[in-house]
């Protein structure tokens, strides 16, 4: 196991080698003065132009650019913002935990949903029912994104008035930011009003969140149907049922875990889907995370901003996918007597 780990990690850094390759090169296509696309700085004067040439090795080759754009950037150092004149890095994490707030109540949504739907297909012998969800699964995968978000907003934001539409909290509400989440921060917070503002935050994200769903959610259920059709089939669940065991005690002990490896599978493989849609949700909704954030540094053109978004998507979404993968292995039978046979 742990030379599988070890293969995991070299895997990690070479594909983020990689993605700093590609990233050096990108940057040096940008229709602007290279220093300003590395560093932020419009009209640097002759002291910052000479210290930004001795950190890039401008005056050196392409090689030399590289390495010392690759020790620049895993340093910390993702210049600064020609818009807001603030580091990358500051602002990236002031955007980052939103984003993983709304990924996180998304995720729990569609998990929530989706096993329980696809359990309930997969074991109805009443094809109504089946059709029903099969349909309703077919018709939230082949909604775009974009119009489903605005669709929501319409109804429940603009018509009704039930839910707000945009932003994470009421601008009323002075909440001390502890760890960034605010659903948590609420919760932590020593304001008399911190369940009023709790229950502000919440009602904020129920519709981003529903957005951000929906792809995740019609993915769950079909893996989750199609898994449970195949398992119930085995040897072991007949033998299981055989000695008297009820239904729904065969599904939940025996059955369900064994489902859930190949959703946990399928979930690492969206994760490129599911983080572009993250963007186009938090942009409908004016949603504080790292996908508006970025696409307002694409209108403006700040590049540095481009570069320090693209980056931290692009490694959270490698790690992520690493991660899933690892703990793929090490609750599947399968993979792990696949891996003991190869050491």
């Amino acid at each position: 196991m742990a030379q599988y780990l070890l293969r995991r990690l070299n895997l990690f850094l070479a594909t983020s080698f990689v993605l700093f390759i590609v990233l050096f090169i990108v940057t040096s296509h940008f229709p602007v003065e290279k220093s300003f696309a590395l560093t932020g700085l419009h009209s640097p004067n002759a002291q910052q132009l000479e210290q930004i040439e001795a950190d890039y090795s401008l005056n050196d080759g392409q090689f030399s650019q590289f390495i010392s754009y690759l020790q620049q950037r895993l340093s910390g150092n993702l210049g600064i913002s020609a818009t807001s004149q603030r580091p990358v890095i500051d602002e990236l994490a002031s955007v980052l935990p939103a984003s993983f707030e709304l990924a996180a109540v998304a995720a729990m949504l569609a998990l929530t949903m989706g096993i329980p739907l696809g359990v309930l297909a997969s074991l109805s012998r009443h094809k109504i029912t089946q059709h029903t969800i099969m349909a309703i699964t077919l018709t939230g995968y082949s909604i775009p994104v974009f119009w489903l978000g605005l669709t929501l907003s319409l109804w429940f934001g603009v018509q009704l008035g039930w839910l707000p539409i945009s932003g994470q909290l009421n601008l009323l509400y002075e909440i001390e930011p502890i760890t960034g989440f605010v659903l948590i921060d609420t919760l932590l917070s020593d304001s008399p009003y911190s369940t009023s503002a709790f229950i502000d935050a919440l009602l904020h994200i129920i519709l981003p969140a529903i957005t951000l769903a929906v792809l995740p959610f019609t993915v769950v259920v079909r893996i989750t149907q199609a898994a449970i059709i195949s398992i119930m089939d085995q040897t072991y669940i007949k033998a299981a049922e055989a000695r008297g065991l009820h239904t729904s005690r065969v599904v939940l002990r025996h059955a369900l875990p064994n489902a859930l490896i190949p959703v946990l599978k399928n979930l690492g493989l969206m994760l490129g889907s599911f983080a572009s849609y993250a963007m186009v949700v938090e942009v409908i909704f004016a949603w504080p995370g790292v996908g508006a954030w970025l696409v307002s540094g694409i209108y403006q053109r700040d590049y540095t901003v481009i570069q320090g978004g693209v980056l931290a998507v692009a490694l959270i979404i490698i790690f992520i996918s690493i991660m899933i993968e690892v703990l793929h292995t090490a609750i599947n039978p399968l993979s792990r007597k696949e891996l003991y046979a190869s050491n």
